[in-house]
């Protein structure tokens, strides 16, 4: 396989735009060997130009051609789309074939392409749209290492990448992939926090949204565990230690790990 294959995108919304983004602005990736196909073009088109990138209504055409495919459109398109593609011989030369949808699972795809298609599941999420990502891949039977670091490529401009066993995919999606909408809610609770007590609106915001970045980055810096970074803020008879009371008294934890795991079932039921 090239070092740059030929890679068509299907679907053109928020992650095919923010991975081809990543590809040609971050490793310069050649534009011309990225063909991306939508059904709705015209609404894309002006990102597609200023990456120089191809942008067309036709995906069996922008498959044919290619050595690595990007599934991007919604889990409920995904069916008709590979019968589509399948029936009309576009996979037979058997690319690498890269879906994220999510709820699809690697035994859906493998019955809905021809025998033999190397297949790898990937769960980005929307931080990948300014490059601080996270996408965890599952590789199907008979995938190389050498595919599964192709497909890495695809995604390692975005953030962080990680390889796991299927079995965790659903787990990833509810924690990662719907995490930032919970990390949205929390950043406009501490925000709202901040007012109550005086401050300017977006002063708080900025407060709470560059601690929290800050606080995360500690965790995979340090590598330390988030409690016992806690513990050090943590000071006898202290304000932190008061509010901390308080986010207990409204069982805090059980609440957002609840969230997840509820997120994961529904995550389960989608493909």
């Amino acid at each position: 396989m090239n070092f740059h294959p030929q890679l068509a995108i299907l679907g053109f919304g928020t992650m095919g735009q923010a991975i081809s983004a990543g590809l040609v602005e971050a490793t310069g990736y050649p534009a011309d060997h990225i063909h991306a196909a939508t059904r709705h073009p015209g609404v894309a088109r002006a990102r597609a130009e200023a990456l120089g990138i191809t942008l067309s209504n036709e995906g069996t055409t922008a498959v044919k051609a290619a050595e690595v495919v990007l599934l991007c459109v919604k889990p409920r398109e995904l069916k008709g789309l590979l019968t589509k593609l399948t029936a009309s011989g576009a996979l037979d030369h058997k690319p690498l074939v890269v879906s994220i949808a999510a709820g699809v699972n690697l035994e859906f795809l493998t019955a809905h392409t021809p025998e033999g298609t190397p297949l790898v599941r990937a769960m980005p999420n929307t931080p990948c749209s300014i490059r601080r990502g996270m996408t965890v891949l599952a590789a199907g039977p008979g995938v190389s290492e050498a595919q599964l670091a192709q497909a890495r490529s695809l995604f390692e401009p975005l953030g962080r990448v990680m390889d796991l066993d299927e079995k965790h995919m659903d787990a990833v999606t509810g924690l990662s992939a719907s995490g930032p909408a919970f990390m949205f809610v929390i950043l406009e609770s501490l925000a709202e926090g901040g007012v109550q007590c005086g401050l300017p609106r977006a002063v708080a915001l900025e407060l709470a949204a560059q601690m929290t970045l800050g606080a995360a980055a500690m965790v995979l810096e340090t590598g330390r565990h988030p409690a016992a970074l806690k513990d050090e803020v943590t000071t006898p008879a202290g304000c932190t230690i008061a509010g901390l009371m308080v986010l207990e008294d409204g069982r805090i934890r059980s609440v957002v790990a609840r969230g997840i795991e509820r997120a994961t079932q529904v995550a389960g039921g989608l493909g």
